[in-house]
Order: structure tokens, then sequence, then C-alpha cells
């Protein structure tokens, strides 16, 4: 314990005077320098007798309490080197581990880990050199029993609606008119998750139809997600969610119409109000924790309630964003509902993921539900 202590001790005092990255404010700038991170991975590996970051755990001590200091030791000892000489080591990019001021990130074009200050975060998702850093998802782990059945049976089946692209159509079993709903999945693609929900709302007086933006790719890990998110056409995909819209009003008698949607989705039930077709009526949007458009000459499209449901640990969309996002509604006499979960992080409201914050995403929901009854029934 003494030999680790020094050389813990000596990292720290290393570290201080060893520069190791540029600021990350700007995409441009969003790579540490290379020299700087040589120097730091040469200082740490030669404290580990050319061994990689984690050499100390080469000494076995079955004691808890030398296996916490190891542990504790072995994150210091991470993030003291860059990003790629961790991956290197052998850590997978989504557990890099970054030094106490920074937090990380992956790099939209290939999957990458970086370092970077908490106020860049949102400027470079918005830029798109960025992605969150989201926890694969756990589709055994599917706690969506919390979120209420409605009062009506429901049938579902797979229908086309935008060329041969199918998605997923929720609905009472019992005929009648009912609201339509746009339903737009995470950036994992339409999954059994998303369908489960589809059936979830429709059990509360709504024609459902989950949109398959993906053209039937599914993800079940962050890199997997990446890469259908990058290949992802916006104009194509707000044709696609135009199609739907059309859809339940053409073919389901739908008066009225809304949109919902998570994470990605979030920001596209954003785009869809945004970019809607005049052919296709939108009543209602809701969103999850999706990226913000805050430019009130582009929300001045919007004549219809919105609903935004944010995390307060959520850094891509801070608290400052979704204000101004509410001031400029507010400005437009938008009428809108903005519900902010403090200590929740992005992804709350998904209850087959690592985040998921069962009585947030609980309270969540009957928002949602509250909401929609209001402005579509």
């Amino acid at each position: 314990m003494k030999s680790h202590f020094h050389v813990l001790l000596l990292l720290l005092v290393l570290a201080s005077s060893v520069p190791l990255s540029v600021n990350l404010s700007f995409a441009d700038d969003a790579a540490q320098n290379d020299e700087d991170s040589n120097r730091a991975a040469d200082t740490s590996e030669s404290l580990c007798d050319g061994t990689t970051v984690m050499c100390h755990e080469s000494d076995n001590n079955n004691n808890n309490n030398n296996n916490n200091n190891d542990t504790a030791m072995t994150m210091i000892m991470r993030s003291s080197l860059p990003p790629l000489k961790q991956v290197d080591a052998g850590v997978a990019p989504s557990d890099v581990t970054c030094t106490q001021d920074r937090s990380l990130l992956l790099r939209m074009s290939d999957g990458s880990p970086a370092c970077v200050y908490p106020s860049s975060i949102e400027t470079l998702i918005l830029r798109g050199w960025a992605i969150h850093v989201l926890p694969d998802i756990a589709i055994s782990n599917n706690n969506s029993e919390i979120f209420a059945l409605g009062d009506y049976p429901t049938t579902s089946e797979a229908v086309k609606y935008f060329g041969d692209v199918s998605g997923y159509l929720a609905r009472p079993a019992t005929d009648g008119d009912y609201p339509g709903v746009v339903m737009i999945h995470e950036w994992w693609g339409l999954n059994d998750y998303i369908k489960e929900m589809a059936d979830r709302l429709a059990s509360h007086g709504y024609v459902v139809l989950a949109v398959d933006l993906y053209g039937g790719e599914v993800a079940t890990s962050s890199e997997q997600a990446r890469l259908l998110i990058t290949e992802y056409d916006v104009e194509q995909g707000l044709q696609n969610m135009n199609a739907a819209a059309l859809l339940l009003g053409n073919d389901y008698s739908a008066d009225k119409i809304g949109s919902i949607g998570w994470c990605f989705g979030g920001g596209q039930s954003l785009n869809l109000a945004l970019g809607h077709d005049d052919t296709a009526t939108i009543d209602a949007t809701v969103i999850y924790y999706g990226s913000l458009v805050t430019d009130t000459e582009a929300l001045s499209s919007i004549h219809w309630p919105v609903l935004g449901i944010f995390a307060g640990l959520d850094q891509g969309i801070p608290g400052t964003t979704v204000a101004e996002f509410e001031s400029s509604l507010n400005e437009l006499n938008i009428e809108n509902s903005i519900h902010i979960y403090d200590d929740v992080d992005h992804a709350f409201a998904n209850p087959s993921g690592a985040r998921y914050a069962p009585e947030e995403a609980k309270s969540a929901w009957e928002q949602t539900l509250t909401f929609l009854e209001s402005s579509l029934k």
C-alpha cells in the first residue's frame, strides 16, 4: 500500500506540471494535443515500468479495502492518460475516465472518446461533432409496467405508410373516432420498448403510429446506434413523419394529431412541429429531452401546445437552453408546459436503460397523458 501511495503522489505531482489538453470549446479544437498527450502517457507508463495503466492491479490482494484502493487508483491513473491512450490500453471508449474538470463524449464520425469541458458539450452535440455517452440498452430489463394502461383494449399491426417503410400501429380494439399520435423512437430505432409504449398510449384512447426512421434497423449498443444516426437523413426523416401524420388523418379519421418522441425522437418531434406538411395537421407536440431550437422565427410556425420533459443533469440540453426555449415559446404566446426533473440524467424515462429513474419517469408519463388529453380530446 505504501508503494501505491508513493506512485499516486508522484503521478499527481507530475500531472500538475504536464498540460494534457487544449480547450475543446469548438469542434475544430476538440482533440487533445498529441505532444502533450504522449508526454503524459509516457510519464504514466514509465511509472508502471512500461506496462498498462492498470499495472498496479498485478498485486492481487484479496483484502476488500485494498481492492477499493486499487480501484480508486486505477481511475486516477486512467484519467492522467489521454482518451485514446486509455483505449489502446484496453478501456472501452464509453468507459474512458476524464479528469475531474472534463466530461466524456464520443465523436460522431468514428465513435472515439473525447474529454471536453462541460460548457462545450451542448455546442459539440448540436454541431453534430459529438454524441451522448449512453449505456447500452438492457433488453431484458424492461420495467415499463410503471406506465399505467388505460381503459381501452388494443390491437396492433405493421402498416406501410411511407413507401416501403413500415411502422407499428396500435389502436383501441373498439371502433370509434380517436385522436392520432405520431410516436418517434430513440436513437436505438423502432424496438420492442417503443412498440410497447405505443400499445400503452393506445389503451388511453389514441391511434398511435410508431414510425421507423431507420428503415428497419435496430441498435442494441451505442456503437450500432451511432452508425445509424450518422446515416440519418433529416429531410427524408421529416417526409417520413409527415407521411405518418397524413396516414392517421386519412386512413384512421384522426381529427387531431400529436407527436411524441424521446431523446433523438424528442428532437424529431420538434422538427416535425417546425417542418410539418400543410396537408398533415399537428395539434400537440411532446418532447422528451430532445435537442431544442430557441430561435423565435423558427418556432413561430407552431400554433399548438408544447410539452417539454427534461433532465436536470443533462449537460447536452442544459437548463439554460431549456429556459431559453420556454422564454421563446412564451414570447410567441405558444401554450407550453415545461418540466425539468432535478437529479436525473438524459434518458431517465427509458425503463430499459441504466439511467432509468422510476418515480420521475412515472411522473413524466402522467404529465404526458394529462397534456394529450387536454390538447387532443
